[in-house]
């Protein structure tokens, strides 16, 4: 990222003219000389970059004050809900990309997994929701064996997944928001009896859980490919927070998304905590692991390299573990 910016200066230095366009505050800050915002196709303002800040920015793209900063007491966790054990898998290409991968998660805590794209958290999330089969190791939910369980055994267990491609696995885009809002729970009562849908109640549970999330849109017989990503995000978020879960796997739960999602999402991440829950967050974004986690695994070529507390972890510090390094040589140089 850095590289690129300074690219782009080099660029803008010659004369050249870059558009650059992202949701990303930092960036826009970093790179760019004038800002405009738009807000649902509408040119809101333009602004001078030296003249603004990321608040008012915020603001403006979203249309009301944002809270950038994550809120969160210090918390004391509790059992271990998660063991995860020298977990081996392959990739679609049948080639090895979870070599040993070990770390626990527990009751009353934010867990994130953090790492440079490609180094196996794709793959390790879908062993633990069921949707790719391991190799080798062990898997235990609430002291249950759940190595190669099915899916819907692990839903019913109380594991619920935001997954990191919303319109791939969290959705069927050409249904309704109020048969995507029941997915997981669509053969179970009050939603069905006996294989017959039991569409009012359904149309009223998905009403509910848009109002409550704050999901736009004209209502629930709306298709979801019609909403915009931060909402296909939103309602992903109430079906699954709504279960009620004992684990909340969440990964890359605010990619492409707007500062007003990101801030609705990492509040309710840690609400899901602050109630006792545990959530594993796999994420991208170093700003956001080190705003939401009270531990930071960070995972390279398929292994845990590293374990540090969230409090105390440092850009540099994970940059460098994400990087194949190691602490100690760093120190030493």
């Amino acid at each position: 990222i850095e590289e690129l910016g300074a690219i782009m200066h080099k660029l803008t230095a010659q004369g050249k003219s870059i558009i650059l366009i992202t949701h990303k505050l930092k960036e826009v800050m970093a790179l760019s000389d004038r800002v405009t915002v738009i807000r649902r196709g509408k040119n809101i303002e333009t602004l001078v970059n030296r003249d603004t800040s990321v608040d008012q920015l915020a603001e403006l793209m979203v249309g009301r004050k944002v809270q950038l900063e994550v809120e969160k007491a210090p918390r004391q966790p509790g059992e271990v809900l998660l063991e995860v054990e020298n977990l081996r898998c392959l990739n679609n290409r049948k080639v090895p990309v979870l070599k040993g991968c070990s770390f626990d998660v527990r009751a009353g805590e934010i867990f994130a997994i953090a790492g440079v794209d490609g180094n196996g958290q794709t793959e390790l999330v879908e062993v633990l929701t069921g949707l790719r089969k391991p190799e080798s190791g062990q898997i235990k939910f609430a002291g249950k064996d759940i190595f190669k369980a099915h899916t819907k055994d692990i839903i019913e267990e109380g594991v619920s997944h935001i997954p990191e491609d919303r319109q791939k696995r969290g959705l069927v885009m050409s249904h309704t928001l109020a048969e995507n809002a029941i997915l997981g729970s669509h053969k179970k009562a009050p939603f069905s009896k006996n294989g017959i849908m039991d569409y009012p109640k359904i149309h009223e549970y998905s009403r509910g859980l848009i109002e409550e999330f704050d999901v736009r849109t004209p209502s629930e017989n709306v298709a979801a490919s019609a909403l915009s990503g931060g909402n296909q995000q939103k309602l992903i978020v109430a079906r699954e927070l709504k279960r009620d879960p004992m684990l909340l796997i969440a990964s890359q739960p605010t990619r492409g998304v707007d500062v007003g999602a990101i801030e609705f999402i990492h509040r309710r991440l840690v609400e899901q905590r602050d109630h006792g829950k545990a959530v594993l967050l796999v994420s991208l974004e170093l700003d956001e692991v080190m705003a939401l986690a009270d531990r930071i695994a960070v995972i390279y070529d398929g292994v845990i390299v590293g374990l540090v507390e969230g409090s105390k972890a440092t850009e540099r510090e994970l940059g460098i573990l994400m990087a194949g390094g190691t602490l100690e040589k760093s120190a030493e140089e």
